[in-house]
């Protein structure tokens, strides 16, 4: 008899662990929450789906923080050049932009999904929707929620993709963190990643200028510096150059009750010569002198007048520093629901090496799910096909041992 295998999460995660399990003979049935599949996935790339980055894998290694050690694994294993081979094994072109990353050829996720699931679908691929998971009933029978009432199934192996709970509209809303801990499964606190940052404006900057992007900026905080970009907000500050920053931030407050990060506001000018230039303002006002001299738009200004007294702006040498260092006070990261990602989930300690959860046989987690995070950029992305490719191939190995 053929062996069968659920695979709970219709992310990348949980379709890259249905198709090794596919690939290895086993029967698949795939369940999802919501109406349809890889709807994360096709958010994320409304604006470009980021697929992975092409710097050296030693360098990508990096990226993952203290689960880096694990994380590797899977990388070393399914890595940025095999994430490409795949795709393009799926007929989609891919290119690397300017800064490393790498797109397909639209830019677009929904090309890809679409081929991959007619792919899925032919080699067997059996797709419940709108069934949500419930746990666990008698006989390690699994319950979900459908449209016609509640409903039992079983196999002799089970994968949860079931995500982080950022954007939970799209399915991923953690409610699977409780169902394992009455299983004494070890799972750290959700916590948002890649996410924005409260700070307390006054109600001037509030007003005129949430939404304001702040290009070609530089950040730096517990020794890391990162150059990109951000957005002032009403509740304070995101971007991809806050995110980059986002772990160690949300750790610091956490820890302390708040973080100072530090922006420098120009990043390809020296001291020494913002210094020079601020000393031949003459009679001018102080924001006429910055935007001819140093090309300072509106709302770098607000925030230097936001950030700094009367005093700091009165003397050239202190103003050039906190052009260089200009301290943004963070009171608390945003909502989980608001994050990019989350943090936290399930602990590797909880797991084996191909992701089978050590207190329940036939059970493995991939994904997001697990106890690791990683800044945009193609690092998320690439590590949760990985993941759930380990998971999968781990899963098909303990079902044909225990035949």
């Amino acid at each position: 008899m053929t062996k069968q295998a659920i695979v709970i999460g219709g992310g990348p995660a949980g379709l890259m662990a249905a198709e090794a399990l596919l690939q290895a003979g086993i029967g698949v049935d795939l369940y999802d929450a919501m109406p349809s599949v890889g709807r994360k996935l096709l958010m994320a790339g409304r604006g470009g789906l980021n697929i992975t980055h092409s710097e050296p894998l030693d360098r990508f290694l990096t990226r993952y923080g203290s689960a880096q050690g694990h994380v590797a694994d899977w990388l070393r294993a399914f890595g940025p050049k095999e994430l490409c081979d795949w795709v393009h094994a799926l007929g989609v072109d891919t290119f690397v932009g300017t800064s490393g990353r790498v797109f397909p050829a639209e830019m677009k996720a929904a090309p890809l999904l679409r081929a991959w699931l007619h792919r899925l679908r032919q080699q067997g691929l059996r797709i419940h929707v709108r069934h949500r998971w419930l746990g666990w009933g008698a006989e390690r029978r699994l319950l979900f929620m459908a449209p016609t009432g509640e409903v039992e199934a079983a196999a002799d192996a089970v994968i949860l993709s079931l995500g982080g709970a950022s954007w939970p509209a799209l399915g991923s809303d953690g409610a699977w963190h409780k169902l394992l801990a009455k299983k004494k499964v070890a799972l750290a606190p959700l916590e948002p990643a890649n996410c924005g940052f409260d700070i307390d404006w006054s109600d001037h900057l509030r007003e005129r200028f949430a939404g304001a992007a702040l290009k070609n900026i530089g950040a730096s905080f517990n020794g890391e510096r990162r150059l990109g970009e951000a957005i002032v907000t009403e509740s304070g500050i995101e971007g991809g150059l806050i995110y980059a920053l986002s772990a160690s931030l949300r750790d610091a407050i956490g820890t302390t009750g708040a973080a100072i990060l530090l922006l420098d506001l120009l990043p390809n000018h020296a001291p020494v010569e913002i210094a020079n230039a601020l000393a031949k303002r003459g009679t001018r006002s102080l924001s006429s002198h910055l935007k001819s001299s140093l090309n300072l738009d509106g709302a770098k200004i607000a925030l230097l007048h936001e950030c700094t007294s009367p005093s700091d702006r009165a003397d050239p040498a202190i103003l050039a520093e906190k052009l260089k260092a200009l301290p943004l006070h963070l009171m608390r990261p945003r909502p989980i629901a608001e994050a990019i990602s989350s943090a936290g989930g399930v602990s590797f300690t909880s797991l084996d090496e191909h992701l089978m959860v050590k207190t329940f046989p036939g059970l493995f987690c991939a994904g997001e799910m697990l106890d690791w995070e990683a800044p945009t950029g193609g690092y998320l992305l690439t590590a949760c096909f990985a993941s759930g490719r380990i998971a999968g191939k781990g899963a098909a190995a303990w079902l044909q041992r225990a035949a």
